[in-house]
């Protein structure tokens, strides 16, 4: 229970005690707080009467303690970390964590043990919290760190070019500085709960033996993990059961896209979350492709597997655990070896063109291009585990309350004349009524947060559905009468078909908490427009209030809208401040740095 939670429950302390507690326990690390609660302890055994502090000299000083670093873009690594910290405070390991934004590189020399959990972004790149750190420590800003031992997890996608390419950079700058490996590198692939949970536990293994502080460990063994905040049961590996209230179409009827706005019920869940967040979605396959893919491998149905050591039907697993919504190279390279498929076989050995490939490709797609004739278990040894769905959060909960709304682009295409679709988009339009249910758990974003200044001015992009934490952003505002000043930029192909939620934007123009609004319709003219030439052109002003100390922020299209949003920045900075490119690039990491430019993207 937090202490601000104390006063509301049946603690015996009253408010002045907690507010005096919390301020008390605010400064204390988590080595001071698990001794400060014996201490306490030991207080009520004798009658309440104080204890003499023990001597300096009684107490064996640690060896050393576990510091764990994470750099996440959407969440995943922050989690594998948080399960790190956990498993190390249930044996007995002094811990910290730190977000790698908060943590300077400098400080790795008073370290003796490190742990770092690092996804990958675009290509190649650190993720946005950790693109400091990543720079000095490739610029040997650590110095020397002979007496450093760590271990490193990179989190990524085997089928992008540049994969876990942060943790390799870290393995590499931190063995250059002299500092020793404590366990080998973890590359994890998109399904990595199995591996990661056993290079956890080997690592805190390890460090545990490396400390060699029973004292330590005694005086530790009482830490909780250290992060802060409402909690509740329900997380992704404990998702929970929400119902669908609303599936309802946001573009016109004559629209080439499909995007609907969602509301789901978290009533009785006690999850909570800010502007910012996203929502995890687990789904279903659709179960006629299912049927499809077992008749083209030649499995039967009712051909039994164990998954998660339980025995379902090949079927069922197949509905339930497995991605079949999107290509991956390890199920290229596995059916090639299954079925001798010759054009398969090339693709292995050209990874550009099976990147290329897994991106238009479902395994559907794939098992096409030879027939079949597999056992269940090797189809299922050859498919890798379904992953959530995560999904920027539309709403604001001073808004909505006890719900939570997306906005979601429905995935469609033709794929060699077969309908193809999005595995979760599809599962919440098509097949899941509204009354159903769905499982849900809220992913925590720190990296995409408004500004706790409310007189501070916020400019947003965020074409497409890249709309969606905006809508979010606008609703928490106004609900805390936030007086700084809003601007948007938007984009879709139609005006009349395509501008997400108009009647609200307008309505925020019209009470004057959105100050100004720029449209880039890319269809509606000869010429396409998109939002970072509306940028351009308002370069000025773009420029005059990131000097009035605007945070800007962008939601969107990794691949080409962020980069194309990032240039024109760079480029405003230069042109409106009289800089250089490389100055400009300078302040625009500096705003990066500072938390005042920030991206959710994908």
């Amino acid at each position: 229970m937090l202490l601000k939670e104390l006063a509301a429950s049946a603690s015996p302390l009253n408010e002045q005690q907690v507010h005096k507690l919390t301020q008390v326990a605010a400064e204390l690390s988590a080595t001071q707080l698990a001794w400060v609660s014996g201490y306490f302890y030991g207080i009520s055994q004798h009658g309440g009467a104080a204890l003499a502090a023990p001597a300096p000299a009684a107490v064996a000083a640690p060896a050393g303690k576990l510091t764990i670093i994470y750099a996440s873009q959407t969440g995943n690594a922050k989690g594998v970390a948080e399960e790190l910290q956990a498993a190390a405070s249930a044996n007995g390991v002094a811990v910290s964590l730190f977000n790698a934004a908060d943590f300077k590189v400098r400080n790795l020399k008073k370290e003796t043990h490190v742990l770092i959990v690092a996804s990958t972004n675009g290509e190649g790149e650190a993720p946005d919290d950790a693109i400091e750190f990543h720079k000095e420590l490739k610029a040997g800003k650590a110095g020397k760190l002979d007496g450093l031992q760590y271990g490193v997890i990179g989190l990524g996608d085997s089928s992008y070019e540049f994969y876990c390419q942060t943790g390799k950079d870290f393995d590499e700058y931190l063995s250059k500085a002299g500092a020793k490996p404590l366990l080998a590198r973890l590359d994890a692939d998109v399904d990595y709960d199995a591996v990661c949970q056993s290079w956890i536990q080997e690592s805190v293994a390890l460090v545990k033996e490396a400390l060699k502080s029973d004292a330590a460990n005694d005086v530790s063994a009482a830490v909780v993990p250290l992060t802060a905040g409402a909690t509740s049961l329900y997380n992704k590996k404990h998702p929970f059961t929400a119902e669908l209230l609303t599936n309802q179409a946001i573009v016109g009827r004559d629209s080439d896209r499909d995007v609907r706005h969602f509301e789901i019920s978290l009533e009785g869940s006690d999850l909570t979350y800010q502007p910012g967040d996203s929502l995890g979605v687990w789904f279903s396959n659709d179960e006629q492709l299912v049927d499809d893919l077992l008749a083209q491998t030649g499995v039967a149905a009712d051909s039994k597997v164990i998954v998660d050591e339980q025995s379902v039907t090949i079927r069922e697993a197949l509905i339930h655990s497995y991605e079949l919504t999107q290509g991956y190279a390890s199920f290229v390279q596995s059916y090639s070896e299954l079925t001798d498929a010759p054009k398969l076989r090339a693709l292995v050995d050209d990874k550009a063109a099976l990147r290329e490939y897994c991106a238009t490709h479902q395994i559907l797609d794939i098992a096409r291009e030879q027939q079949g004739a597999l056992t269940a278990e090797q189809l299922q040894a050859s498919l890798r585990r379904l992953t959530p769905r995560l999904y920027s959060i539309a709403s604001s909960q001073a808004e909505v309350e006890e719900e939570v709304h997306l906005t979601v682009g429905v995935v469609r295409f033709e794929q060699d004349g077969f309908a193809r679709s999005g595995g979760a988009s599809s599962y919440l339009a098509d097949r899941l009524a509204e009354g159903g249910q769905v499982r849900v758990f809220i992913e925590h974003n720190d990296n995409f947060r408004l500004p706790a200044n409310d007189d501070t001015p916020v400019i947003m992009v965020g074409p497409g559905t890249g709309i969606a934490p905006f809508r979010a952003f606008m609703q928490e505002r106004d609900a805390r009468d936030a007086s700084g000043k809003n601007w948007l930029f938007f984009g879709n192909p139609h005006f009349t078909q395509d501008f997400l939620y108009q009647l609200e934007w307008q309505r925020f123009v019209k009470s004057g908490l959105l100050n100004k609004i720029s449209l880039a319709f890319s269809r509606d003219q000869q010429e396409k427009i998109y939002v970072q030439h509306k940028l351009r052109e308002q370069g000025a002003e773009v420029y005059a209030w990131l000097e009035e100390g605007a945070h800007f922020y962008v939601c969107g299209d990794a691949n080409k809208m962020a980069k194309d949003v990032h240039d024109a920045l760079v480029d405003i900075v230069a042109e409106h401040g009289n800089k250089t490119i490389e100055q400009a690039t300078e302040y625009v990491d500096a705003l990066r740095a500072a938390k005042r430019y920030q991206r959710d993207v994908y």
